[in-house]
C-alpha cells in the first residue's frame, strides 16, 4: 500500500513539473515570436541594426525557434551578408519539425549558395527543397539553373586542369632540357680538361725529349757547343796576308817527308837491283 502511495506521489510530481515545464516553453516562445514580430517590423522600415538586434533576443528566448532564425537569415542574405545568412538558413533547416520550413530553409540556402558561386553545392540544396515540397516550380526553375552554372563550372575546371597540366608538362620538359643540357657541357668541359692535360702532357715530353741526360735542352748544348767552336776559332790566329797558316805549313812539311820517304825507296831499290844473285853455290 504505501508503494502504490509513493507511485502516485511521484506521478502527481512529474506532471506537475512537465505542466510547469510546458508552461514556461509556451511562454518563452511567446515571447520569441513577439521578438520576431517586433524584429519584421523593424526590417520592413529599413532599420536593419535594430532589427537584428530583435531577432537575437527571439533566438536568446528560444534557441530552436525556426521562425526567428530563418527571417534573421533573411535579413542577412538581403543585406549582402552571405556567409551569415548561410549559417541562420542552416541552423532554421535543422531546427525545422515540418516540410514547409524544411523546403523554405533548404530553398534559402540555394539561392545563397549560388549568390556564393557554389553551383555544385546549390543543385544538393534544391534537391532537398524539392523532397520537402515537389510542386514548388521556383525551386524546380532554379535548379535547372543551378545544373546548367555546374556544369560549366565542371568544364571550366576540366580545362584548367588540362592547361595546368599541359604547363607543368612543359616546365618538367624545359627542366629535363636544361637538365641534359648542363649534363652536356660539363661532359664537354670534362672532355676539354682531358685534351688540355694531354697536350699539357705531350707539351712536357716533348720538352724532356730535348734534354740531355743531365737535364739540360739540346738546343742550349747545340747552341753552346757551336759557340765554343766559334771561341776556339776566334783564339786561333788567323794567318796574315803572304804568310802560311800553321796548317799550311804542317801539311807542307808532312808533304815534304812522304816525298823524301818516296826518293830514299827509290834509291834503295836501285842498289838493290845492281847486285847479282847467284844461281850455283861455290864448292
Amino acid at each position: 500500500m504505501k508503494k502504490v502511495i509513493t507511485f502516485i506521489i511521484v506521478f502527481i510530481s512529474l506532471f506537475t513539473f512537465a505542466q510547469e515545464d510546458d508552461k514556461a516553453q509556451v511562454l518563452a516562445l511567446k515571447k520569441a515570436n513577439d521578438y520576431v514580430y517586433e524584429a519584421n517590423s523593424l526590417i520592413s522600415n529599413d532599420n536593419f541594426v535594430s532589427a537584428e538586434m530583435e531577432y537575437r533576443k527571439a533566438i536568446s528566448e528560444k534557441a530552436n525557434t525556426v521562425t526567428g532564425t530563418y527571417n534573421l537569415g533573411n535579413a542577412y542574405y538581403n543585406s549582402g551578408n552571405f556567409e551569415e545568412a548561410l549559417y541562420r538558413h542552416q541552423e532554421a533547416a535543422k531546427s525545422a519539425t515540418s516540410k514547409a520550413e524544411k523546403h523554405k530553409a533548404f530553398h534559402n540556402i540555394g539561392n545563397i549558395l549560388m549568390k556564393n558561386k557554389k553551383c555544385k553545392e546549390a543543385v544538393e540544396a534544391y534537391k532537398s527543397a524539392l523532397r520537402n515540397d515537389p510542386s514548388d516550380n521556383e525551386t524546380r526553375y532554379n535548379l535547372g539553373l543551378a545544373k546548367i552554372c555546374a556544369e560549366q563550372q565542371k568544364d571550366q575546371q576540366d580545362k584548367q586542369d588540362k592547361d595546368e597540366d599541359k604547363k607543368d608538362e612543359k616546365k618538367e620538359d624545359q627542366e629535363n632540357k636544361e637538365n641534359k643540357d648542363n649534363k652536356d657541357n660539363k661532359d664537354k668541359e670534362g672532355d676539354n680538361k682531358e685534351d688540355k692535360k694531354d697536350q699539357g702532357d705531350q707539351e712536357k715530353k716533348e720538352g724532356e725529349d730535348e734534354k740531355d741526360d743531365k737535364g739540360k735542352p739540346k738546343d742550349e748544348k747545340e747552341d753552346k757547343g757551336k759557340g765554343d767552336n766559334e771561341k776556339k776559332e776566334q783564339q786561333q790566329p788567323k794567318p796574315q796576308p803572304g804568310q802560311l797558316s800553321p796548317q799550311q805549313i804542317k801539311n807542307l812539311l808532312e808533304a815534304m817527308n812522304n816525298q823524301e820517304q818516296k826518293v830514299q825507296e827509290k834509291i834503295n831499290a836501285e842498289k838493290q837491283k845492281g847486285v847479282k844473285v847467284k844461281t850455283e853455290k861455290d864448292w
